[in-house]
Order: structure tokens, then C-alpha cells, then sequence
């Protein structure tokens, strides 16, 4: 945790509740159970005979002061004082949730200045099109609300980062198509925006309802197909988007209802499983010692990930090529 230490040995700092729940203790007295959270992780909390706590909920950003006690071998926050946050505190919200490197205006600037070079004016009038009407989501939305690219502006880093390594890709292989598989690849994930509930410090917090009904697949599809009708762009090609889009899981068990069918859907579907494979595992090594092995990480199918010390840095980025 990002916490300033005290000369009374005691140490402060902001932090955002992720869980705040009042409790009764065996003597009768009331107790908060909390989590605090600031973008280098989390930590389990008490507040002891707490009077006042319906002044807290969850998501609120606060300041506590306290100290780090070892509780069944862990870490856990004492909280000797607590109060809600103000403006006038000066704290920076990019300092309490995990944030993208590369903030998201200029994530958004960097793929539209390709798709604005783009040859294909069907593909173009159709990214520009989803794109700028959904900008404001755009720059901030996370990717996932646990897994990989949960943070802010981490929809648009996944998707340039996918960007990026399909652009390599046609550099290799002469028989893909380079405007088809860039619009794939930024609007394969689009739809989140809709799918997932934005909370109060830019991390989605669940699904909505229509999120979960239908999911950003689907979804993603009938804004092509909407927005190919507005415009005019030719029903075959508009196809082409949307397989790209209801494929890209790969397989029926992670949601495609159908798998890639031609050559850059397959390669839109590969990258996308491998960027967030590779944000998964650095992300694991990262919490470990060289030559040691992560916990088993469900989202990589229950592996323990190894750190084999060798890499010139384990955190996850990636180098954008505008």
C-alpha cells in the first residue's frame, strides 16, 4: 500500500474502500470489515468500536491513519482514525486504482490516426463511425472487470496493443488483409462499453443487465451492422466485421457462437487470447521472488506460473508503434 510512515510508528494515506460491511463483535460492539485498496493492491481492515460507521460505504475514496498488524500470517490495517475524503485534499485518483501507461486520449488519438489513413473507405467510415460515438466511454472504460486489463483506460490498451502486434503480423505474412484485420482489432471489444458497469473510480463493477443478456460479442456485431446500414457500406463487407467480432473467443465454451472462418479472423482471435495471456502471467511473476513459482492463476486454467529471473522487466508493456 501506498502509505506514508509516521514517526509514532503508525502510517496514512488515501486509499478507496472496496468493501466496507458493519459487524458485531462477541464483547457487542460494533466493527467495520473493511478492504482497502490503492493501485499497488489491497489490504484487509478493522475499525474497532465503530459508532459512526454508517458514514462509510463502499467505493468511497477516505483517508485513514494506523497501523500494519500480522493477523493468520497477513498483513491487516488497524484503523485508529478514518474520515471521508475531500476535494480540497489533493489526491490523485491515478494513485488509488491500477491505470494504463498510456492514458486514454492519447490511446484513442493513436488508432484513429490510422484509421484515418486507411485505404478502404467502407472500413474506415465504419470504425470512425462506432468510435466517435462512443469516445467518452472509450478513453476511460477498463477491458474486464477482474481479469486481464481491469484498469482505467485498459479497454484502449488492450485493443492498441492487439493493434500493434496485428500491424507485425501483415509485416510477416503478405496474404492478410491490413485494413480488415486492424478494424477487427479495434472494434473487436467495443462493445464493452455497453456490457460493463462503470463505478465511481473508472472500474467496471459488474455487468449490466443487457451486458449480460446478450454480451459485448453480440452486441459488437449489430453496432457494425447498424452503422454499415446508416452509412451504405456494403452488406458482404460488413459481414466481415461482425464474424470478426462474434469469433474472436475462439471456441463455443468462451462465448463465440461461431469459430474464425477466414484468415484474419483467426489471427484476431490468436492475439487477443495471447495479450491477455501475457498481461496474466507478468502480472503473476511480478508478485514473486526469481525461481519461484505464482499460485495457481484460474484465469490461466489453474497454472502456477514460473519466474525464471531472465526477463528484463516483468511487467506487462507493451511498445505502441504509432
Amino acid at each position: 500500500m501506498n502509505f506514508t510512515s509516521l514517526q509514532n510508528g503508525m502510517c496514512e494515506g488515501f486509499v478507496i474502500l472496496k468493501r466496507c460491511e458493519k459487524k458485531t463483535a462477541k464483547n457487542g460492539s460494533e466493527y467495520l470489515d473493511l478492504i482497502l485498496s490503492d493501485n499497488s493492491g489491497e489490504i484487509p481492515a478493522k475499525l474497532w468500536d465503530a459508532a459512526s460507521g454508517e458514514l462509510f460505504e463502499s467505493e468511497m475514496v477516505v483517508k485513514v491513519r494506523g497501523q500494519i498488524e500480522q493477523y493468520n500470517g497477513k498483513d491487516q490495517f488497524r484503523i485508529s482514525q478514518i474520515r471521508p475524503a475531500s476535494q480540497s485534499d489533493g489526491y490523485k485518483l491515478s494513485d488509488l486504482v491500477p491505470a494504463s501507461e498510456t492514458g486514454g486520449e492519447q490511446l484513442y488519438s493513436m488508432i484513429m490516426k490510422k484509421v484515418s489513413a486507411f485505404s478502404d473507405n467502407d472500413f474506415k467510415a465504419v470504425v470512425t463511425d462506432i468510435y466517435e460515438q462512443n469516445k467518452e466511454k472509450l478513453i476511460k472504460y477498463p477491458a474486464a472487470l477482474r481479469l486481464h486489463h481491469a484498469m482505467v483506460g485498459g479497454l484502449l490498451y488492450h485493443t492498441m496493443s492487439i493493434v500493434t502486434m496485428a500491424e507485425e503480423v501483415c509485416r510477416i505474412y503478405k496474404n492478410v488483409n491490413r485494413e480488415l484485420l486492424l478494424s477487427g482489432a479495434i472494434l473487436h471489444d467495443v462493445a464493452k462499453v455497453w456490457e460493463l458497469e462503470e463505478s465511481k473510480t473508472g472500474l467496471a463493477k459488474g455487468y449490466t443487465a443487457p451486458g449480460e443478456l446478450i454480451g459485448h460479442l453480440v452486441k459488437g456485431a449489430m453496432l457494425v451492422s447498424e452503422s454499415a446500414k446508416k452509412l451504405g457500406v456494403p452488406e458482404s463487407k460488413a459481414a466481415l466485421l461482425e464474424h470478426m467480432l462474434l469469433s474472436h473467443h475462439g471456441v463455443p465454451e468462451f462465448g463465440s457462437p461461431v469459430r474464425p472462418m477466414f484468415v484474419e479472423a483467426e489471427i484476431l482471435s490468436s492475439l487477443d487470447s495471447l495479450d491477455a495471456a501475457i498481461f496474466e502471467m507478468s502480472g503473476a511473476v511480478e508478485k514473486v521472488e526469481a525461481g519461484s513459482f505464482s499460485d495457481r492463476q484460474w484465469a490461466l486454467d489453474n497454472r502456477k506460473i514460473y519466474n525464471h529471473g531472465l526477463a528484463p522487466d516483468s511487467k506487462y508493456k507493451v511498445n505502441f508503434k504509432e
